[in-house]
């Protein structure tokens, strides 16, 4: 972890205008071939922000290039953690490490380049007046390159069910490309969450909503990974399809008792 500027230079404190101190959270396991490249591409397309990499002690030795970044750039941060845990809870560990150092909001952005660093400026910008900005591969404007049809299709159809099921306005619920205000996370009950993969991005999604935050989506090209292999399987699909309708039966019962007739 570099600490090697003082946190209260000026030139760090304004961070990004209107957003505040922005860190970048980019989760890795055996990410070696794409680590240098995506902390490279976030340090020239948005100089003002700074990059935590937090990697699950990965055994390419992705931590140790990390390490070699932030030995070189003060604004380049790693938090080692002890294991391969998952997206989710080194999500958390990234969000609370932020919080404890007084950052103002957080970027979740995956490690293999399919979260284009070009299209961060962009949803930075919708942050100013934005509780939360996802990326969406789905809205107007968006762009998925180098998928199969049957990944485009389950995405599709995974998020459609997602909306349909738990009421939110959301398009892209499964989407990890995010930016998240400090009062947004704050408002969010993260001691709660529990899931992993796409249904860890559906479950804060979820609580965002029922916080009462305001939701922005900004249409991103998303593209598939170039090196390395993808870390979705069957488990994390099955395992948000029977999340998603837990919390959804959840919902419609908690709203049955209320009497209130809809999902809260």
């Amino acid at each position: 972890m570099s600490e090697a500027t003082d946190p209260t230079d000026p030139t760090r404190r304004a961070g990004v205008n209107g957003v505040g101190r922005v860190l970048v959270v980019i989760p890795t396991y055996n990410e070696a071939d794409n680590v240098s490249d995506i902390v490279g591409r976030v340090r020239r397309e948005t100089p003002a922000v700074e990059v935590l990499v937090a990697d699950d002690n990965s055994p390419d030795g992705t931590g140790v290039i990390a390490d070699a970044l932030a030995a070189t750039d003060p604004r380049v941060h790693v938090l080692h953690r002890k294991g391969k845990e998952g997206l989710g809870a080194a999500y958390l560990a990234g969000f609370e490490w932020a919080r404890e150092r007084g950052y103002d909001a957080v970027v979740e952005m995956d490690a293999d380049g399919s979260h284009a660093p070009e299209d961060l400026p962009a949803l930075l910008a919708a942050a100013r007046d934005a509780d939360v900005v996802i990326g969406s591969r789905w809205t107007r404007g968006a762009r998925v390159v180098n998928w199969p049809l049957r990944r485009l299709a389950l995405s599709r159809c995974g998020n459609l069910y997602a909306r349909l099921a738990l009421g939110m306005p959301v398009s892209d619920a499964t989407g990890g490309y995010r930016v998240y205000r400090r009062g947004a996370l704050d408002a969010m009950d993260l001691s709660s969450v529990c899931s992993q993969g796409y249904s860890f991005q559906v479950e804060l999604s979820r609580l965002a909503h029922r916080a009462g935050m305001r939701i922005v989506e900004v249409p991103i090209t998303f593209a598939e990974r170039e090196h390395g292999s993808s870390k979705m399987n069957a488990l994390i699909v099955a395992e948000a399809l029977w999340r998603i309708t837990t919390w959804a039966v959840q919902d419609r019962g908690r709203a049955w008792r209320r009497g209130t007739g809809r999902a809260s």
